[in-house]
C-alpha cells in the first residue's frame, strides 16, 4: 500500500477566488491506484468559499509505526476558516486578558497540528493542535484588506513529516515522535496518545521556515536545519554568538536525559555557504 497527504496551490490564489481545498491523507492500493480510504483534515465545505480550508500535508513520508497501527502525519495552517471563527479571533484580538488556549480552534479543524491515523481505517486516533488560530495565503500577505482574515497569519506549516524515536525521559523509556515546525519548534509527543513530552525553539519563525524539510534522528538526536527565512537575530546555542545565518546550518539537539534536563541545542555547524 501507498500512504500519500495531498496538497495545493490554493494558497496562491486571488482574495476572491479563496479558498475550497481541504488536506486529507489516503491509502492506495499498490498496484491499482484505487483509493482505499481518505481521511479529511477539516469539516465539510460543501464546496463552499467562505469556509474551512487549508491544512495540507505536503512533507516528507510519514511515518508507520506497525506495532500500534499507527501512521503520524504533519499538516499545515488554514487558508480561510467560517465566519464565526474569525470573529471569535477578532474579539480574541481586542481582549487586553488573553486565554491560555485558543478558544476559537474547533475541535475539527486538524490545521497545524500532528496527528496518528489508524493503518487499516484512516481513523483519527490522535492528535495535537500546535498551532492555534493560523489562516494565511499569498494574496493576502501583508495586505490591509477586510476580506483578508483577522491575525495572526503565521503560516506556521509542519514543512516535514514526524520522525519516531525511543529514548529515555526523566529515566523512563519513551516512544517519541518529533516534528519541526516552520514556527521554527521542534515538538515531541508520545507516541501512545500523543500528549506532549517536550518542545524546544530552535530557531526563529519565517514565511519559509522555520524548520522546513530534511530533519532526521539518530535515535538519541534530533537533527534539523533552520532557514531563518526573515534573517533575523538570533542566538546559537549553547554559544553567545548572534547571528542573521540562513539555510545551510545543521542543528543538533539534545534528547531529554534520565536527569530530567530538557532538550537543548548542542552543536551548529555550517553545511553550505
Amino acid at each position: 500500500h501507498f500512504y500519500v497527504g495531498t496538497s495545493s496551490s490554493e494558497v496562491t490564489v486571488s482574495i476572491e477566488q479563496c479558498c475550497i481545498f481541504r488536506g486529507s491523507f489516503v491509502k492506495l492500493n499498490a498496484r491499482t491506484g484505487k483509493i482505499l480510504w481518505r481521511t479529511y483534515m477539516l469539516p465539510d465545505n460543501f464546496g463552499q468559499r467562505g469556509e474551512y480550508a487549508g491544512a495540507a500535508i505536503w512533507g516528507s513520508s510519514p511515518s508507520i509505526d506497525i506495532h500500534r497501527n499507527h501512521v503520524y502525519i504533519g499538516t499545515g495552517n488554514l487558508y480561510s476558516a467560517p465566519k464565526n471563527v474569525r470573529d471569535c479571533q477578532e474579539r480574541q484580538n481586542n481582549r487586553i486578558d488573553m486565554p491560555s488556549t485558543d478558544e476559537c480552534v474547533e475541535a475539527e479543524n486538524h490545521s497545524v497540528s500532528i496527528l496518528a491515523l489508524d493503518l487499516d481505517t484512516g481513523k483519527v486516533k490522535w492528535f495535537n493542535q500546535l498551532g492555534g488560530y493560523d489562516v494565511w495565503f499569498f494574496a493576502c500577505n501583508n495586505v490591509p484588506n477586510p476580506k483578508c482574515p483577522p491575525g495572526p497569519n503565521l503560516d506556521a506549516d509542519f514543512g516535514a513529516a514526524p520522525m519516531m524515536l525511543t529514548t529515555y525521559v526523566n529515566g523512563v523509556k519513551r516512544d517519541l515522535v518529533v516534528a519541526v515546525q516552520k514556527s521554527g519548534i521542534a515538538w515531541a509527543l508520545d507516541r501512545d496518545n500523543g500528549n506532549l513530552i517536550w518542545s524546544t525553539e530552535d530557531g526563529p519563525s519565517g514565511l519559509a521556515g522555520g524548520g522546513n524539510w530534511g530533519a532526521a534522528t539518530d535515535e538519541k538526536r534530533v537533527y534539523t536545519n533552520i532557514a531563518n527565512s526573515d534573517r533575523k537575530n538570533f542566538t546559537l546555542q549553547p554559544s553567545t554568538k548572534v547571528t542573521t545565518a540562513a539555510d545551510g546550518w545543521l542543528w543538533i539537539l539534545k534528547m531529554a536525559a534520565s536527569f530530567g534536563q530538557q532538550p537543548t541545542l548542542v552543536m551548529v555547524q555550517p553545511v553550505a555557504l
